[in-house]
């Protein structure tokens, strides 16, 4: 297995496949680079190398005690980079893993990115604050810390099986491979990097990152995600961004890219090649 040493002595597990410009791929809470499966074999496919980072404490990355926030996971994404000494690359991030790639793109990829792409994607605050009274109370958060204290176990079995794929909704079938998925991935991680991700998640500013961004930034987002809402996520983010393209599907919920992976990897593909 491939993994870089960080400058703090953490071994962040990445794979690289393929030759071509190269895509990276930023995964979503509590999940490894897995996640992005059907992405990697559609776009290596296509002509392009695909790289995918485990976020420190997640994945096969190290299950570190600190640095469980958005300065850390940009710097580890840094240091894979510049490793693999990728240029002209693109840059996707799903829900936490956009964060990581927003504040990666403003503050270490200047000469490196060619293209972003927010998917889902957390910023620029998720949590409701006086200055941003679109967001969800601090309560929500408080109540996923909770339950993954309380039965982490239980609680990655309730979250895929209801709102983060949408399966809560009338007419949507849940589908078990899937959800476990999902669970495996969770499972795989430290309870303490995914606890503490709650609030880098969710408490995170990153208004000014994107304000910074200049490449060119799809932004996509399902009208029914029940975890990040597009009016205050996506939205936002396309008014933010100096080069944005938005699109909104409807229907689709927050785990779009794993049950709507079709829709996704072409428009995706189109963007990359325009």
């Amino acid at each position: 297995m491939s993994f870089v040493t960080t400058k703090d002595n953490v071994e962040i597990f990445y794979k690289d496949w393929g030759t071509g410009q190269p895509i990276v791929f930023h995964h979503g809470w509590p999940l490894s680079s897995d996640d992005w499966d059907a992405q990697m074999l559609f776009f290596l496919q296509h002509g392009f190398r695909v790289v995918a980072i485990d976020r420190r404490g997640h994945g096969r990355s190290s299950q570190v005690s600190e640095g469980h926030d958005m300065d850390h996971y940009a710097a580890d994404a840094a240091a894979v980079v510049q490793h693999l000494d990728l240029r002209d690359a693109i840059h996707i991030g799903h829900s936490t893993g956009g964060g990581e790639a927003a504040r990666y793109v403003a503050q270490h990829g200047q000469g490196r990115v060619a293209k972003l792409v927010l998917v889902a994607a957390v910023p620029p605050l998720m949590v409701k604050t006086p200055n941003n009274p679109g967001g969800l109370d601090l309560s929500v958060f408080d109540g996923f810390r909770g339950a993954l204290a309380a039965d982490r176990a239980q609680f990655f079995r309730d979250v895929p099986s209801g709102p983060f794929y949408g399966f809560n909704r009338p007419g949507n079938q849940p589908i078990q491979g899937v959800i476990d998925n999902w669970w495996r991935q969770g499972m795989m991680g430290s309870a303490k990097a995914h606890y503490e991700g709650i609030k880098a998640f969710s408490e995170t500013d990153q208004t000014q990152d994107l304000q910074s961004i200049d490449v060119p930034t799809l932004v996509l987002s399902g009208d029914d995600d029940q975890i990040v809402p597009y009016k205050n996520g996506a939205e936002l983010q396309a008014k933010l961004l100096k080069n944005a393209t938005l699109k909104i599907y409807p229907g689709f919920g927050h785990g779009m890219l794993t049950i709507n992976a079709g829709v996704l990897n072409a428009d995706i593909l189109e963007f990359i090649r325009s």
